[in-house]
C-alpha cells in the first residue's frame, strides 16, 4: 500500500504540473489584460507601465518561470482586481465553497442512497417507477433553470426561503438543492443498478437460502458489495460540485470560489484563475487517492501491490 500511495502521490504532482502549465498558456492566449483592467481613456504610456509593471512585457517562458518558482512557494501574486494576495482571496472564498457542495452532496446521498435500494428491492413497482422518473428529470432538468424555478416558487411566490447572499440555514437550502439535485439522480440511477447486480448474484442467493435476515441480508451482504462504484461516484461528485456550483453560486449571489473565478475570467485576472484551478487540480488527485485507500477498506480482496 505504502509503495502504490508513493506512485500516486508522485503521479499527482505530475498531474498538477501538467494543470499548471495549461492554465497558464491558456490564460496568456485570451489576451492582454490590460485591455480590460485600465479605464477607456488610458493613454499609451499608462497601459505600456501597467504592462512593465505586471510583467506582461516579458518573453513567455520568463513570466512563466517567475510563476512557477512564486507558486512553489505559495505565492500566487497579488490580484489585478483587488490587489490582495490571489491565494488570500481563494481560501477566503473557500469555505461558503465548502459549504454549499458538502450540502449539496449531503443531501444527495441521505436522499438518493435509500431511494435507490428501495427502487431496487421493489423493482418495476409504483416507487421504481418514480424514482426513475425523478432520476431522468433530475440529470435532464439545467441548472440554471432548476434555480431559477426555485426562486420564483420558493422565494418570490411562497417567501418561504432567501433568494441571494450567505447567512443561516434558510440561505443554504434552495442553493444546496439546485447544486444536489444532478448528483442525487445520479447517485439514485448508480444505486438502483448496482444492487440489482448484486441481488441477482449466487452467493446471495445462498445466504438466503441458509436463512440469513432480511436486513442482515440487505446490509452486510448486498449493499457492502455495492459500495464501490457508489464511493467511485461520491468521491468525483464531490469535485465535481466545485466546477458545477459556477452557476449555482453565480444565480443566488453565493460568495464562493467559483463565483470569484467567473470574475476573474471576465476580469482576465491571471492570479485569481490560476489559483483556483491549481487548488481544483489539488483537490481531485487527493479525493482520488482517499477513494483508492476505501477501496481497499471496503473490498478486502483488493490489495495495492
Amino acid at each position: 500500500m505504502t509503495a502504490f500511495l508513493v506512485r500516486r502521490a508522485v503521479g499527482a504532482v505530475w498531474v498538477v504540473v501538467g494543470v499548471a502549465v495549461t492554465v497558464f498558456l491558456i490564460l496568456h492566449l485570451t489576451g492582454d489584460p490590460a485591455a480590460v483592467m485600465m479605464p477607456p481613456d488610458a493613454t499609451t504610456e499608462q497601459v505600456a507601465a501597467f504592462r512593465h509593471n505586471q510583467g506582461f512585457d516579458r518573453p513567455l517562458w520568463v513570466q512563466f518561470g517567475s510563476f512557477a518558482w512564486s507558486a512553489l512557494r505559495g505565492d500566487f501574486g497579488d490580484s489585478l482586481r483587488h490587489g490582495e494576495p490571489a491565494l488570500g482571496l481563494a481560501l477566503e472564498r473557500a469555505p461558503a465553497s465548502l459549504e454549499l457542495a458538502f450540502s449539496a452532496l449531503a443531501l444527495a446521498i441521505v436522499v438518493a442512497i435509500p431511494i435507490g435500494v428501495l427502487a431496487a428491492l421493489r423493482r418495476n413497482s409504483l416507487l421504481d417507477f418514480v424514482a426513475r422518473v425523478f432520476a431522468l428529470i433530475g440529470q435532464s432538468a439545467p441548472v440554471y433553470w432548476m434555480g431559477i424555478m426555485l426562486i420564483l416558487v420558493f422565494g418570490v411566490q411562497l417567501g418561504w426561503f432567501p433568494v441571494s447572499g450567505i447567512g443561516g440555514l434558510s440561505h443554504l437550502v434552495l442553493p444546496t438543492i439546485t447544486l444536489g439535485l444532478f448528483t442525487m439522480a445520479q447517485l439514485m440511477r448508480l444505486t438502483r443498478s448496482s444492487m440489482l447486480d448484486v441481488l441477482k448474484s449466487d452467493f446471495l442467493r445462498t445466504a438466503r437460502a441458509k436463512g440469513v435476515r432480511p436486513l442482515a441480508l440487505l446490509w452486510h451482504h448486498a449493499l457492502r458489495n455495492a459500495w464501490l462504484p457508489i464511493v467511485t461516484v461520491i468521491g468525483t461528485e464531490l469535485v465535481a460540485l466545485f466546477s458545477q456550483a459556477i452557476i449555482t453560486e453565480t444565480i443566488f449571489s453565493w460568495p464562493g470560489v467559483a463565483r470569484l473565478a467567473v470574475q476573474a475570467i471576465v476580469d482576465r485576472d491571471y492570479p485569481i484563475v490560476e489559483v483556483v484551478v491549481i487548488l481544483a487540480a489539488l483537490a481531485f488527485v487527493g479525493v482520488n487517492m482517499l477513494i483508492d485507500i476505501f477501496y481497499s477498506l471496503l473490498d478486502p480482496r483488493i490489495r495495492y501491490s
